[in-house]
């Protein structure tokens, strides 16, 4: 059937190629999308990204990225359209501090859960003000798990912009933690 790492999709094969990506990699790329978006969108954007996929299969080049990078890269890019409502959403998550905490649970699970959406709220906020290229970097690498190369390649970026983007948005994050630690002190 072809090797599902980098398939020749412009080859006979291409449908049943497509098929096993999507077995192999449906369920990451909706675990991601599923953590910067809501499940509901995420399921619309894997089936957008496929169908797109499909569309343009004859524009994939295996020699310039694996299939992975390739999806990830369109279900980002489809992602982008919906980059309004991410940061209105990532900003209201800093508001309002994230899950309740259980009242069945015990005192000092409630007190570290109360602690960790403090936390979650400031990054959560620091998330949200970083610039879209900066915010896509860091979260294909930390929620997708590709790699800065990979993330390059799936963005169309020079691995050097990668690694500039990168590094920036963890600075920024920094600084933010800091600030967490500022006022626990």
């Amino acid at each position: 059937m072809g090797d599902l790492e980098r398939p020749d999709l412009g080859g006979p094969d291409a449908d049943r190629l497509l098929s096993a990506l999507f077995d192999r990699h449906a369920s990451a790329l909706h675990a991601y999308l599923a953590r910067r978006l809501d499940p509901a969108t995420a399921d619309d954007l894997v089936a957008e990204t496929f169908l797109a996929a499909w569309a343009t299969r004859d524009r994939y080049r295996p020699d310039r990225a694996p299939a992975r990078a390739w999806l990830f890269g369109i279900a980002t890019n489809l992602l982008r359209r919906h980059a309004r409502s991410e940061v209105r959403g990532l900003r209201a998550y800093a508001r309002e501090g994230g899950q309740a905490v259980d009242v069945a649970a015990p005192e000092s699970l409630a007190v570290s859960r109360a602690d960790a959406s403090t936390h979650i709220r400031a990054m959560a906020g620091g998330i949200a003000n970083l610039r879209q290229e900066e915010r896509d970097v860091l979260l294909l690498v930390a929620w997708a798990g590709l790699q800065p190369a990979e993330v390059a390649e799936a963005l169309g970026i020079t691995a050097a912009t990668c690694r500039t983007r990168l590094h920036r948005a963890r600075r920024a994050l920094r600084g933010y933690a800091e600030l967490l630690e500022e006022k626990d002190a």
